[in-house]
């Protein structure tokens, strides 16, 4: 089953009242469906960020993407929660994750703890959100994503996610990778299988975070222009790495489908360095079908 397409701009760069303002009323000029503020120091902080969000804008959803889980409490977090839902009247969507930044951890004072023990945490972050998530009779209901590409998180988000945000890289030590379309084929894969154990009626929306749109004429020139970040990849494969959008407006709303149709992504993140670059292709989508 095909879901429609979904696309949102995760807000990064940190700026005064009415820079932050200008631009999420440019992510909604453009067409975003959803403004995200992502959770790692240097960073605009996640909640005030959405509520000042929610009150420069009428229509874009409001994410967290994602929170580093073992930065919260659950208590505590869920008083954010239920707060941020209320003053962005229902808007919010909320997004979780491991964490995977050791630097984030050494600042903070918070010991970076190994895999299983950063799932454990996540997976107590879930459960005990479940009562704010549900919302005061008559509210809205907070959405969830959960991020990851582990097994572990897999099979949570197959048991507990509205959205499963899948990572097209990994940290092998400090050192990230991107993972090629095969590779990323597998932990999409595993969490179709994941969902059917869960048993649940309807599957969960799948996300992709776009690391670069190059909107261009000649793609063979800007595949070897970003060769140079992933220089063990040949230019076919780099044209091909599913975090990337290079090509014509045109030929980016084709590999849109493509990832759509193969991988089952429906709902994409860009950068906020990308926002404008991505938006004759929200407008190009908007104009057919989705």
């Amino acid at each position: 089953m095909q879901l429609p397409f979904r696309f949102a701009v995760n807000m990064l760069t940190p700026g005064s009242a009415d820079e932050w303002r200008t631009r999420c009323r440019r992510a909604e000029e453009l067409g975003y469906d959803l403004i995200l503020v992502a959770d790692h120091l240097g960073m605009p902080a996640p909640f005030p960020s959405l509520v000042a969000a929610a009150a420069a804008t009428a229509r874009p959803r409001l994410g967290t993407f994602v929170l580093n889980a073992a930065f919260w409490n659950p208590v505590l977090l869920a008083r954010e929660v239920t707060t941020t839902a209320a003053l962005t009247g229902g808007r919010l969507e909320l997004g979780l994750g491991t964490g995977y930044v050791p630097a984030d951890h050494e600042r903070a004072g918070i010991p970076f703890l190994p895999p299983r023990e950063r799932v454990d945490h996540l997976t107590r972050v879930v459960e005990e959100l479940a009562g704010a998530l549900a919302g005061a009779e008559g509210t809205p209901r907070v959405g969830l994503t959960i991020g990851g590409n582990g097994d572990r998180v897999l099979r949570l988000a197959a048991r507990h996610a509205d959205v499963m945000a899948f990572s097209g890289g990994r940290f092998d030590g400090d050192a990230p990778t991107v993972l090629t379309a095969g590779e990323l084929a597998e932990p999409v894969e595993a969490f179709a299988g994941f969902e059917k154990e869960a048993g649940r009626p309807v599957p969960a929306e799948r996300n992709l975070l776009i690391q670069r749109v190059l909107v261009t004429e000649d793609r063979a020139a800007a595949a070897a222009g970003f060769a140079t970040v992933v220089p063990y990849l040949t230019e076919e494969q780099v044209l091909e790495l599913p975090i990337v959008l290079i090509g014509t407006v045109r030929e980016i709303v084709d590999r849109l489908h493509a990832l759509r149709e193969r991988y089952g992504f429906s709902y994409f993140t860009v950068l906020d360095g990308a926002m404008e670059a991505f938006g004759p292709v929200l407008a190009e989508l908007r104009g057919t079908t989705d």
